[in-house]
């Protein structure tokens, strides 16, 4: 097996990102080029695709997470995809109020090997406008 550090950066280069490692967890975040309001007010901070991996396993598995921001017509393919990858979904709500256009955050999970699901979770994102 790979030490943690290596499969660390090559999860981060399936999605194109730098990665970071922090307390045995490799996470990855992605900006969402989208044009948003908050309350009237441009936002581009929460705009943005989290990925991360933890708990590796002597068999190559890990603890999978997902969080994506989502716009409201992008919902149903995008949710097609993560559930036909396998994915489970845990959670599809808003963080913010008075959002133009409405956003919404999809959290998603699976335990397997994180370049497996980072590619098919990187695949799923090519859906996204």
């Amino acid at each position: 097996m790979m030490n943690f550090n290596s499969l660390c950066n090559q999860y981060g280069k399936i999605f194109n990102e730098n990665v970071e490692v922090k307390n045995g967890i490799c996470s990855v975040s992605i900006a969402r080029n989208l044009y948003v309001t908050i309350q009237g007010r441009p936002s581009k901070g929460e705009l943005h695709a989290g990925f991360s991996f933890e708990s590796l396993d002597f068999e190559g598995n890990a603890l999978n997470l997902g969080e994506v921001v989502v716009l409201e017509e992008e919902i149903p393919e995008f949710t097609r995809q993560l559930v036909n990858k396998g994915f489970i979904i845990s959670a599809l709500h808003n963080h913010w109020l008075f959002t133009k256009p409405t956003i919404l955050y999809i959290h998603f999970q699976s335990v397997e090997p994180p370049l497996t699901f980072a590619q098919k979770a990187a695949e799923a994102l090519a859906v996204l406008k």
